[in-house]
């Protein structure tokens, strides 16, 4: 039988809804916990969970924006 593994909440600890194999790839993977209702972008390559941690946006002033057109 393949070994596999709940996916556990990086922010809460809890399990998720999801299981993995141990050869399970993710790539940019939003995992949602039911319980703690966050969401978090993951990897998972053998079994290993890596946090993906996005940039934050860009603050954009006035003067760089574009016109709009109405």
């Amino acid at each position: 039988m393949v070994e596999t593994e709940w996916i556990r909440c990086p922010v809460c600890g809890n399990k998720t809804r999801d299981k993995i194999r141990k050869d399970t790839l993710i790539r940019n993977y939003p995992l949602y916990c039911p319980k703690c209702k966050n969401e978090t972008l993951i990897e998972i390559e053998n079994m290993k969970l890596n946090i993906i941690k996005e940039p934050d946006a860009k603050a954009q002033s006035r003067k760089d924006a574009e016109p709009m057109n109405l």
